[in-house]
């Protein structure tokens, strides 16, 4: 690419590309590093722009024209790439959903394995667990080896819920340099905001989670968000106060993970630990 680039003696580039899983993130690295401006944009947006210019056929040639009208366009904010350090986090962060995916399987393979094969269940297991293990102990040292991190570290741990399986997590999409300037953008990076369906006085849907976002970040805030509501004080005051207005309980588990990330990042931004006196009134 930066021979084709060299070719047309391109010195200036707008790139615009779809958010769709990691297969994005090399490229949009290596133009970002290369001191080119990068976009990368939610792909709903690009099928409501293609829609909104009847576009009928889909390819990949197709498709590459769209993407490109829709960057000269609305000229998308540019994406900034994250440090190396922050880029080997969420790797390994990664790397430790997919092990812990595969160690789900196996244990549910276990369950209705027959002798046969039950050996073998039972070695990649034990296997799965030392890379865990392992993928764990990484981490660790990742975010000891960086003051910047390991400063962030403590701040979030402040916060009652969140623990050493999350925080990584956490700053692996919000540590580091900050890349939101406001709370509310940092929930709809996580698909946490909420999504309202209303039209005329007839129209009055429920309001749901929009789930436009990083789901990784969302399963992520879950067993937290039950923690919080169960077993601290501030949590149990946030869910009280819902209940009490009537809102069901799977709602409430999801605005407490909608507070969660509010509160992540509150401590981040401020460089405060977490202050439950804010949270309890």
């Amino acid at each position: 690419m930066s021979a084709w680039l060299d070719k047309y003696d391109v010195t200036s580039l707008h790139v615009c590309m779809e958010a769709t899983g990691i297969y994005w993130e090399a490229v949009a690295e290596f133009l970002a590093d290369a001191g080119h401006t990068v976009s990368v944009v939610n792909p709903a947006q690009i099928k409501a722009f293609g829609a909104a210019e009847l576009v009928r056929t889909k390819t990949d040639r197709v498709d590459a024209k769209l993407i490109a009208r829709f960057c000269l366009a609305q000229h998308p904010e540019p994406w900034h790439a994250p440090s190396p350090t922050i880029r080997e986090l969420r790797a390994l962060v990664a790397r430790r959903d997919a092990l812990i995916a595969m160690r789900t399987q196996e244990h549910n393979r276990l369950l209705v394995a027959r002798e046969a094969v039950r050996p073998g269940i039972e070695t990649h297991l034990a296997y799965l667990e030392k890379a865990i293990a392992e993928i764990d102990a990484a981490l660790r040292q990742k975010i000891d080896d960086d003051p910047g991190l390991r400063e962030q570290r403590a701040l979030l741990d402040s916060v009652p819920g969140l623990g050493d399986k999350t925080i990584p997590v956490l700053l692996s999409y919000y540590g580091g340099t900050p890349r939101f300037d406001k709370a509310k953008e940092a929930v709809a990076f996580a698909g946490l905001d909420p999504r309202q369906h209303e039209s005329g006085s007839s129209v009055r849907g429920k309001p749901r989670m929009s789930k436009v976002g990083h789901a990784p970040l969302r399963r992520a805030l879950y067993m937290p968000a039950m923690v919080a509501t169960t077993r601290t004080v501030w949590g149990r005051a946030f869910r009280d106060r819902l209940a009490a207005a009537g809102k069901p309980p799977m709602l409430i588990l999801g605005a407490m993970m909608r507070k969660l990330v509010h509160v992540a990042f509150g401590v981040l931004k401020s460089g405060k630990p977490f202050n439950p006196a804010l949270h309890i009134s």
